[in-house]
């Protein structure tokens, strides 16, 4: 029998990096990739990983990475905490699945409940559990249909939703998202969003130029929803001015229109409050949660008013898998870890670290435009000379310096030319103070 692999809270966290990057056994694991994984499968950094916990990631080779991604947001609680590895296991030996339409088991009930406790709003709420953030999207979107006896689907600049047809006709950005798989699904209409190192106006003035633009060009009467990511993810990082959320919600109760809030990288804690409209106070009809949810296995939800969930035929919602019990168990153990350590407080002081020596690179490297987001969901814009133009090529050296240095760090954005940070929240100072350091240093190297 090989020898137990040490993950989770066992592994030393340390940086520590004993070969190149990639090394020699994840290059010879990446041969193998290459004859059986579709070329369509990217990956940002071609290591194999072993075992995972903290703020590490320990590869093949024996190198430890500092993790400043989470799987894209996933393992906020850590990689295989025993709140969530043992819940599993128990559920595990139990039974794997029955399918929740088929019989109904208390995992799946449970985990509703929590939703309806911790999203915004006091009112009366129901849940659907689900497997990813695009099924997520999707549902929310059928749900409002179906409440509100219209087609039409408002979007916002620089969204992502997903990867399925009618999520990636909602998603902004072309490539590698959407080139060659059109003809995507109809009735959705993309509106401007508050972009403040990239316009001029205020949360409210951004707000009511996207009303006009949505009432001039759809008609509010034909609107089903709106749908929005109140930080943007994948668009890079972009927060709203203040004022834009609420005037943007108030003008969709005013009009009938379903306001759907897309917290599938911003919920559970990641931007220093249980879910990010919580900063403004803004309650969402619908609110799609799914990545941290689970502390890394797949679920996701969809969330929302009772009569607005309600309004769907009995078996039009579900789907095999939806609220798989093994998942469910990982869900309430994660959110079990978030409430014993207060991770939201611990987002915000990640994001005060982070934001504190940002800043200090960016006074030395005029490169950095803009430093945004909120809580442990942090970013830098990079740009050229003249100060706003995109600079994505230096954003990709930044983040291969990062990457050989054994710090796991992330691009994004519109124009490819954002740093991401999305530290687990349980993260070690020291490790994170390290990391900056890294990318302090890689700055330097690339100028």
């Amino acid at each position: 029998m090989p020898n137990r692999i040490s993950g989770g809270p066992d592994l030393p966290q340390q940086r520590r990096v004993v070969t190149d990057i990639p090394g020699p056994a994840s290059r010879e694991r990446a041969a193998r990739r290459r004859r059986l994984v579709a070329d369509g499968v990217g990956t940002t950094l071609p290591v194999f990983i072993e075992a995972a916990g903290g703020g590490v990631l320990r590869d093949v080779d024996g190198n430890s990475l500092i993790d400043l991604a989470s799987g894209i947001a996933v393992t906020g609680v850590g990689n295989a905490a025993p709140e969530v590895a043992d819940r599993v296991a128990a559920q595990a030996r139990l039974f794997t699945h029955t399918c929740f339409m088929v019989t109904s088991y208390d995992g799946y009930v449970d985990v509703c409940e929590q939703l309806a406790e911790l999203t915004p709003g006091a009112h009366a709420k129901k849940s659907v559990l689900l497997n990813s953030g695009a099924e997520a999207v999707e549902n929310a979107i059928k749900i409002a249909r179906t409440f509100t006896g219209r087609d039409a689907v408002v979007v916002f600049d620089h969204a992502y939703h997903g990867r399925t047809n009618l999520t990636m006709a909602m998603t902004a950005k072309n490539m590698p998202y959407k080139q060659g798989f059109g003809p995507f699904a109809a009735e959705v209409h993309r509106a401007p969003v508050s972009y403040r190192f990239r316009d001029d106006l205020s949360g409210v003035e951004a707000a009511e130029q996207a009303i006009d633009r949505i009432e001039r060009q759809v008609g509010s009467g034909n609107v089903a929803c709106v749908v929005i990511e109140p930080i943007l993810g994948e668009g890079g990082f972009i927060v709203p001015a203040e004022g834009f959320l609420p005037r943007l919600a108030d003008w969709a109760r005013e009009s009938g229109v379903v306001f759907v809030a897309d917290e599938i990288q911003t919920g559970f804690c990641r931007t220093g409050d249980w879910f990010a409209c919580d900063h403004e106070g803004v309650v969402p009809d619908l609110i799609t949660t799914a990545k941290g949810i689970a502390g890394g296995l797949p679920l996701a939800a969809v969330t929302g008013r009772a009569e607005i969930m309600d309004s769907v035929h009995g078996g039009g919602l579900g789907g095999t898998y939806g609220g798989n019990p093994v998942a469910c168990a990982a869900a309430l153990g994660a959110i079990e870890v978030m409430r014993s350590r207060d991770l939201n407080s611990a987002a915000r002081r990640l994001g005060e670290l982070m934001v504190g020596r940002l800043r200090e690179i960016a006074h030395e490297h005029p490169a950095i435009g803009d430093i945004r987001g909120r809580g442990a969901m942090i970013a830098v814009e990079l740009v050229r000379d003249d100060g706003r133009t995109p600079d994505p090529a230096r954003a990709a050296a930044v983040s291969k310096h990062c990457h050989a240095q054994g710090v796991l760090t992330l691009t994004c954005g519109s124009y490819g030319n954002v740093l991401r940070f999305l530290p687990p929240l349980v993260i070690s100072e020291d490790l994170l103070a390290e990391a900056m350091d890294v990318l302090a240093d890689a700055f330097t190297t690339t100028a």
